[in-house]
């Protein structure tokens, strides 16, 4: 197994990785709530609110290239918003000679834009938040928030992993079963890749399933009886009230002044 999302990150000594995993959790939602109270078109709030994410990866030794980087696979969700800005109402900015005549008008750029923005910034934060998934984990069970749903959470964290080193394993079949000349191009034409790749997929849903029965006999076989258990445990200090109350703060200001 080769994919480790947070390993480089997850041992060190800061005043983020000692926070209570509680305080983390109800601030990341906090943060979040704030982001989608926001009004559209508040950019002002969007840049304080990033300063905010900047300030907080670098006192966790985050770098910030990394944060950005992993945040980027949110914004081809957020393009569900693309049809905003042809069916919100407002001042036109310019018209499309497409089926009959499209308006882009300017409050529905606004809007698409905003959520774009607020999408980013959201999973930022949550990037920040798992740096250490077990104590997240401990801190939702914590929350009281219902078993089976943390099962879910922890299981598919883990084996995303585990599916992603069954995907390399039948990209290097097909590598290996797709040699060719110097100077020439593999893989035939496009709707033999196509096929080819339709087919990988089919094959890793089936192993999937088959390992997915495996493994969840084995935790029976093991006494599971619908939770993960672990060792994480926590103790609310002054330190951990004193950061929750400056972050409240200054969440309720920026969506203060940004509604103002």
């Amino acid at each position: 197994m080769h994919i480790h999302l947070h390993d480089q990150y997850q041992q060190a000594q800061t005043l983020i990785h000692g926070l209570d995993a509680r305080v983390k959790v109800i601030l990341t939602v906090l943060f979040i709530l704030t982001v989608s109270l926001t009004p559209f078109g508040a950019f002002g709030a969007y840049i304080a609110l990033f300063a905010l994410i900047m300030a907080t990866a670098l006192l966790a030794r985050i770098e910030p290239t990394y944060l950005l980087k992993r945040s980027v696979v949110a914004l081809p969700f957020a393009l569900a918003a693309i049809t905003l800005p042809f069916t919100v109402p407002g001042q036109t900015l310019l018209t499309i000679p497409v089926f009959g005549g499209l308006t882009v008008s300017a409050e529905g750029v606004i809007r698409f834009v905003s959520i774009l923005i607020k999408s980013w910034l959201s999973l930022q934060m949550a990037i920040i938040l798992v740096t250490a998934f077990p104590a997240i984990l401990w801190a939702l069970r914590a929350l009281r928030i219902p078993p089976p749903l943390i099962a879910i959470v922890s299981l598919m964290y883990r084996y995303l992993f585990v599916l992603f080193d069954e995907a390399m394993r039948l990209l290097r079949a097909r590598a290996a079963r797709s040699a060719t000349q110097d100077g020439t191009r593999s893989g035939g034409s496009l709707a033999w890749r196509g096929q080819v790749a339709g087919r990988m997929a089919g094959s890793l849903m089936l192993r999937s399933f088959e390992r997915s029965e495996r493994i969840y006999n084995a935790m029976l076989a093991r006494g599971y009886q619908g939770q993960l258990l672990g060792l994480e445990h926590g103790h609310l200090r002054s330190r951990d009230l004193v950061v929750a109350g400056i972050m409240v703060a200054l969440l309720a200001l920026i969506l203060l002044l940004s509604r103002i």
